[in-house]
């Protein structure tokens, strides 16, 4: 008799292909400021660190280390056959895992910590509109909408913003095993050891990604050329 897991986490055990679509830093910030504010930060963790969906929707408080600009990825939400969510241990090693992001995510994620996110330290920190746990079902009728305003032309999904942050991660010097590491993927015997990845390699990786979210909104702010 075969055995079927009753958890589903969609996108979990495939890469990113390279014919998804990429986002430039840009229109990343285009969405983050269409979508509805609770949703902001959300998509702004989300192309900065490549986490899934299922792992950003079961982060808690605590898993936020604003100090050091490091989130710490536990376990990811899974949605069981009868629609029930639930928190999941990741299948290796690599999926428990530290990722760094840009310095100039702080503010927002302070933002975000004041006003959206679950009392206490266990408190999940992107809940639903009223304040129940995130569901990528009721979520997407807000990220089309924010995308289509945005002005982001072509069929770009959540899941798209993971790859973006890969390619640009790639763009700031990272390496394979590095990029793996932040992506929580495992290709090798050795990459299922869980990695201490809050190294100077990868604190300069997020780094590269600030300056490219200043770039990009030193250009928002400045418009074109002449005006």
């Amino acid at each position: 008799m075969s055995m079927t897991n009753p958890c589903r986490i969609k996108g979990a055990d495939r890469y990113d292909v390279p014919e998804r679509p990429v986002l430039t830093v840009a229109e990343v910030y285009a969405v983050a400021d269409a979508i509805q504010p609770h949703h902001r930060a959300l998509v702004l963790l989300a192309a900065f660190t490549t986490l899934r969906f299922g792992e950003l929707a079961s982060l808690r408080r605590r898993d936020l280390d604003l100090t050091r600009s490091v989130v710490m990825v536990r376990r990811a939400q899974a949605e069981l056959q009868n629609g029930t969510l639930a928190d999941k241990t990741p299948k290796s090693a690599a999926g428990v895992r530290p990722v760094a992001f840009p310095a100039e995510l702080v503010p927002e994620l302070v933002h975000h910590l004041e006003r959206f996110t679950g009392a206490g330290q266990d408190g999940h920190l992107f809940q639903g509109p009223r304040g129940g746990l995130l569901r990528r079902s009721n979520f997407r009728d807000d990220w089309t909408a924010a995308r289509a305003k945005a002005g982001i032309s072509g069929d770009v999904h959540f899941h798209d913003l993971r790859h973006t942050g890969n390619t640009l991660a790639s763009s700031a010097g990272a390496s394979t095993r590095e990029l793996m590491t932040r992506m929580g993927h495992s290709t090798t015997r050795a990459a299922l050891i869980y990695q201490h990845m809050t190294s100077d390699r990868d604190q300069h990786i997020a780094g590269k990604l600030g300056e490219m979210i200043r770039q990009a909104r030193q250009d928002h702010k400045e418009g074109p050329s002449g005006t």
